[in-house]
Parts: structure tokens; sequence; C-alpha cells
């Protein structure tokens, strides 16, 4: 998740689109909609708990991107065919002194909270996941099925021990740092540059805890040098929870090829993104950037923003940007990452992670109701079945099981629930 409404807008590729909302995809066809109703699938890069807080917004009905700009919840989900997949507790990195490290630690305990009470208030329509099995179970039972993530580690910075903590509420997968680098970790996109040359002494040891408590690690937003050095440290395979190839786009967030062979020999998978930024170019314009700042400045932060105020805010946004064409990323793009990371390392080796409510989409697939068009690109690109049962699911299923096959005896006991 991106705080903040100036970053959202100027970085996503779903929110440049120009107008068309989200239930505007092109129709998928029956075979393929018939296809993906009989897959597993699972997203690993949801930020909608962010949404959780928000007054009035209930993660049980149906919302529009186009009003304010949630993009999953249960009645979308269940339209696009998605079962579920891991929720993030996300943590933008602040001041890392005792006072941000005390902040970032409630603010992250908070998060985790309202993934469980919204859990317990639909428990009849949703349940928590823990161990890779639970996956199928659930998928049955036709619940969605909710496993956790910590993106960015800050919140343990005053005290590792605390993943001890977060792996008992559910948490199963960890990324060491975001934007910014911290205590843990150098991030990939720190405008200061690397500061431990990958992970730090303290971030080695997460990697070790990790393994211990059955954690699958992510890598995601971390710089190269951190990639490098968790597939030499970990026990078990290593995710990218959202990233994207280098070769297609060249940002520092995106993984080059070397090192997308690198993972998948270790068993890793990459879980391809769709935020926009990290997915090709978009021509410059200094009058329509002038005046989306402008817009900016005058509504402020969207989390600030009343619900009348956050769909005022779009339609003058949607109305500006309708007089740029060519300020949104495509679906096309979006794949163009996908198709290249399969015929690197295979469908073994590939997944999905799309960054919902954190920035992800892309104009043709705005919302996560429009996920089938994944499976039905991939079936004309020749993929099968059986190998968009691996994409969807199948590998990062693959991955928590080996991490909890790794782990020490008193987590592998340890359900959470």
């Amino acid at each position: 998740m991106r705080s903040g409404i100036v970053h959202l807008l100027l970085a996503g590729g779903a929110l440049l689109a120009h107008g068309a909302p989200a239930q505007s995809a092109p129709a998928v066809s029956r075979a393929a909609k018939a296809v993906h109703n009989r897959l597993l699938t699972l997203d690993t890069h949801l930020d909608t708990p962010a949404n959780f807080a928000r007054n009035g917004w209930d993660f049980a009905a149906r919302h529009d991107a186009l009003k304010d700009f949630a993009q999953v919840d249960l009645p979308r989900m269940k339209a696009g065919g998605l079962d579920g997949g891991f929720f993030a507790i996300y943590t933008p990195q602040g001041p890392r002194t005792p006072e941000g490290n005390a902040a970032a630690r409630d603010s992250a305990l908070l998060r985790a909270t309202a993934i469980r009470e919204m859990a317990a208030r639909l428990h009849d329509r949703v349940e928590l996941a823990f161990t890779a099995a639970d996956a199928a179970r659930i998928a049955a039972s036709g619940k969605t099925i909710v496993y956790q993530s910590m993106e960015n580690a800050y919140p343990l910075e005053g005290d590792l021990g605390l993943l001890a903590t977060f792996q008992k509420l559910g948490v199963r997968m960890v990324g060491a740092a975001h934007f910014l680098n911290n205590d843990f970790a150098d991030s990939a996109t720190d405008p200061k540059g690397a500061e431990w040359g990958g992970l730090s002494p303290l971030g080695r040891r997460l990697v070790q805890d990790a393994n211990r408590l059955g954690l699958v690690l992510d890598a995601s937003h971390s710089s190269d040098a951190v990639l490098d050095q968790m597939l030499a440290l970990s026990a078990t395979p290593i995710i990218l929870s959202h990233s994207g190839c280098r070769a297609v786009y060249d940002h520092p967030r995106n993984v080059d090829d070397a090192r997308l062979k690198a993972l998948a020999a270790k068993g890793g998978v990459i879980q391809m993104n769709a935020y926009g930024n990290y997915l090709a170019d978009i021509p410059a314009n200094p009058e329509r950037d002038a005046a989306m700042k402008a817009l900016n400045a005058r509504y402020g932060d969207r989390d600030a923003l009343t619900p009348e105020r956050t769909a005022a805010y779009i339609a003058e946004r949607e109305a500006l940007l309708a007089r740029y064409p060519g300020s949104e990323r495509t679906f096309d793009q979006f794949m163009a990452h996908m198709l290249h990371a399969l015929k690197l390392v295979g469908p073994d080796h590939v997944g999905i992670g799309l960054d919902w409510d954190g920035g992800g989409g892309v104009a043709g697939m705005e919302d996560v109701s429009a996920v089938p068009r994944i499976t039905e690109a991939l079936l004309k690109a020749g993929y099968s079945e059986a190998d968009l049962a691996k994409i969807w699911s199948g590998n990062v299923l693959r991955l928590l099981s080996a991490a909890e096959a790794a782990a020490s005896p008193p987590a592998a006991a340890g359900a959470g629930g």
C-alpha cells in the first residue's frame, strides 16, 4: 500500500486510466472462464486491509474504484473468481528511532487486528488460513482464503522477537524493506542509495528467524544485493510477492534475468505485479503533470478525505486525464512482464501478485473482477491448465509448504487460529 493521493495517482497504472470504469474490461470467453473457475486462485499481495479502518467501508459490500479507490472486496473477488490471497500488514517506513519503532509496531498490530476482526465478522464467508493445506479446504467450503503477510519489517526494528508474535497472529510471509532503507535491509528505491550493501546484521537474523518460524521470505522492494543474500542464506525458497522484469522495463523495483534464473534455481517464485510505474514509461506531459499537481494540492491526502470528497476528487481527476490520452499503462504491458518471466524461468517459478489497493491495476484490468483476463491471455499464449494451476496458487503454496517443513517443531505445530 502507498499512502497518499499524490503518489497513488502519479505512480499507479489503473489509477491513471482515463475514465474507463472497472467493469469495462473486455469480456472473457466462456471457455477461459470455465478454466479459471476450476483453478485455485491466490494473489500474493493485497493491500486491502488499509481500507478496513476507513469510516463506513465494508469489505462485504461492492465498491467502485472510481468512487472510493477500492479495488478489492468480497463481491468483486467472487466476480473475478479470486479465491483469496495474502492480505498485507503494510507499514510505511518512518523514523528509525525508539519512538518511530514503537509507532510502527502499534500500527502493524492494529492492522493485524483489523484483519482478524474482519474475518470474525464475516466468518460465514471468510476464513483465516495458516498452512498451505488450508487453502484447498477453505476454497472447497466456498469461503474466501485469507493469508497474512508483512510488507516492510519496520515494525520489528525495536524487537525482532515480535516476529514470533506476528507468526502466532497468522503472518506467513515477511518482506524486509519498502521504499526506503531500514535497520534490516537496503531498499531498491531509497534515493540515498545502499546503506548496508544488502542485508544488515539484523537482516541476516531476520532470515534465520523467518526460517525457524516457517515464514516465506519476500524480497520485493529490497535491493538486488538483498535478494542475492537471501538466496544464499535462506534454507527455503524466496518469493518476490509483487515484482516485475527489468528486461521488459528497466526500473530498480524490477529484477534482472540473471537474478530471476538464480531465484528459480533455488526453487523461488516471482509474482507479477500490475503497478504502473514498474511496467512501462508514459509519455512526459508537463501540462498534464502541472494540472495533476494542482488538483492534488487542492484535495490533499486521500486518507483524510470524506467519501463525498473522495468521489468528487476522482471525478475531477478523470475529467482531467480524459484530456490527456495515453496516461495509463495497459493490460498488454502487464502481460509483457508475465510472458517474459514465463519464457525465462517457466511456470514453476511465476505467479500473481497484482498489488491491488496499493497502486496496482492497469487499463483493462482496473479491479479484481477483471483477473480472468490473465487466465485467458495465458491460455492464448499456449500455457496449459496445469501450468495455470501452478501460476495461480500452486507455486506459492509449494513455497509455504517448504517453509512449514523447515520450521523448528514449535513453529510448525503452532497454528495461530
